[in-house]
């Protein structure tokens, strides 16, 4: 029995050798004469792979004229992919060699026909040619595929707060469907979603702000939406229910453009506490004095024509106090300037008693009431009816007063206008012998292009108007009015007054 197993252990072992070492060694020995007759009869492939690089690197080279450009260097696709290969600035020859080699080649891709090992062993031949250009335009290389990658990566973060929002304004919409005395069960459940919705929704802005909670209750409203659709399939309804809800809205944003226009020119023009109690301080002071107290000083100058008029018209006190301090402060002859200062009923007690308590030196100062002025009321208070603006600057009466200058002051030859927001730091009474050629105003030109006082006329007035484009240069400069002078003799003469007043009934 022993001597069996060992008769056949020793076969299997047999069996062994043959089938394993035998197969090898005739293997090897056949591979050794593949390779001597390879050697003899084939060129190795590293040999192959530079002549075909060679082949068409020296085809380009003969084909270059021939082509008019090459490629552009930079690839993109949005949003799932982006290859950009951009080794050069904008502007820049789209070339990877000198510009003396005549070799423009681009690798965008592996599709290109181009291999890999290609690419890298084209790269390395030329990275000395190369080297210094390639600094140079590193920075703007880094920096636009980095510009790239965050353009792909570039997702919407409110996607599902509009969808949530959207789907409340079709459930509205549905609901406006269904009879007044409707309670069906489906209208309950409609109603409920929306509640549901807006308290999910809340004040999320983004993605992320809304809970777990708030994406299932998004799909419960979008499974009642359905229903919705299948009970009310009448998609013309639901089109004039829309348009009807989106005019109710632009109407809704437009009037709160409006007050929001008003409120903003309130609140640049309500003054501020401090200034208010000052007001009110001055009124209180002013109604204390008697009659003859409240008589500003030197009146008879008023109407002298050979004196330096200045006129302001302004309702703030402290701008008007600093506009007639400073003028008088520079002046070389104060006692001969006279301040004409008009402001409305509500802030002539505190105008006139600011200029009692505070007198600008030897100056005379005149304050009068634009509500005294019955005339104006006559000649522009229907004009003013007319006009539909809520911006002070074009109803206030005190902005038009400019336009009757002579008006407030027949017995005068010349004037100074002044706003109320300028400081005068030189002596404006040099203006008075100024050669104003026959013109009837002298002011600061804004004709200068590039500078930020340059206006136009067209910045200004609506061309579009048949009336205007007629009249009017659109590219005629305009001028400030913080400073102008006026020749009030031919003011009269050209009847300047009546012309505005012509306009503006053609512009109403």
């Amino acid at each position: 029995m022993k001597h069996f197993r060992r008769c056949s252990r020793i076969l299997i072992l047999s069996l062994l050798v043959v089938t394993v070492f035998i197969p090898i060694g005739l293997l090897s020995y056949r591979l050794k004469h593949l390779n001597a007759d390879a050697s003899g009869g084939f060129e190795d492939l590293s040999i192959i792979k530079h002549r075909t690089e060679a082949q068409k690197l020296s085809a380009i080279k003969e084909d270059d004229d021939e082509f008019v450009k090459v490629p552009v260097q930079e690839v993109y696709k949005y949003p799932d992919h982006i290859s950009a290969v951009s080794l050069t600035s904008p502007g820049e020859n789209n070339s990877l060699s000198d510009p003396g080699d005549g070799v423009g080649v681009t690798y965008l891709s592996e599709r290109n026909g181009t291999s890999d090992e290609a690419k890298e062993d084209y790269h390395q031949s030329q990275e000395e040619k190369s080297l210094s250009g390639v600094k140079d335009r590193s920075t703007p290389t880094r920096i636009q595929q980095h510009q790239t990658v965050q353009v792909g990566s570039r997702r919407v973060h409110d996607e599902k707060v509009k969808q949530m929002k959207d789907q409340v304004i079709r459930a509205k919409a549905y609901l406006t469907f269904a009879p007044p005395s409707s309670n069906s069960h489906f209208i309950k459940e409609l109603k409920l979603r929306i509640k549901e919705s807006e308290r999910a929704i809340g004040d999320s802005t983004k993605d992320s702000d809304l809970s777990k909670r708030a994406l299932q209750k998004m799909k419960a409203m979008g499974a009642t939406l359905l229903k919705a659709s299948q009970l009310y399939p009448d998609c013309s309804a639901m089109v004039k229910k829309l348009r009807a809800m989106t005019h109710n809205a632009e109407e809704q944003v437009l009037t709160l453009k409006n007050q929001t226009t008003f409120l903003v020119q309130l609140a640049g023009r309500t003054t501020p506490k401090g200034l208010h109690c000052l007001s009110m301080r001055l009124t209180a002071e002013y109604f204390s004095l008697q009659s003859d107290e409240r008589e500003l000083p030197n009146q008879h100058k008023v109407h002298d024509p050979n004196l330096f008029h200045f006129a302001v018209f302004s309702d703030n006190i402290l701008a008007s106090a600093v506009v007639v301090n400073s003028t008088v402060s520079v002046a070389r002859e104060p006692e001969k300037v006279v301040f004409h200062v008009v402001t409305d009923s509500l802030n002539l007690p505190a105008m006139s008693m600011w200029f009692l308590l505070n007198p600008p030196g030897k100056a005379t100062v005149q304050v009068q009431n634009v509500d005294n002025f019955e005339w104006l009321s006559t000649r522009y208070g229907a004009v003013l009816q007319k006009q539909d603006s809520l911006d002070s600057r074009y109803t206030s009466a005190l902005n038009h007063l400019r336009f009757y200058l002579p008006d407030i002051f027949p017995f005068l030859k010349k004037i100074v206008l002044l706003d109320h927001d300028v400081v005068v730091q030189r002596d404006l009474t040099g203006l008075w012998s100024l050669n104003m050629k026959g013109k009837v105003n002298a002011a600061v030109e804004t004709c200068q292009e590039g500078e930020p006082s340059f206006r136009r006329m067209d910045m200004y007035i609506d061309f579009t108007r048949p009336l205007v484009a007629q009249r009017f240069d659109a590219n005629a400069c305009t001028w400030a009015f913080g400073m102008n002078v006026f020749d009030l003799q031919v003011w009269r003469k050209r009847n300047l007054t009546g012309v505005y007043h012509k306009y503006l009934h053609l512009t109403c």
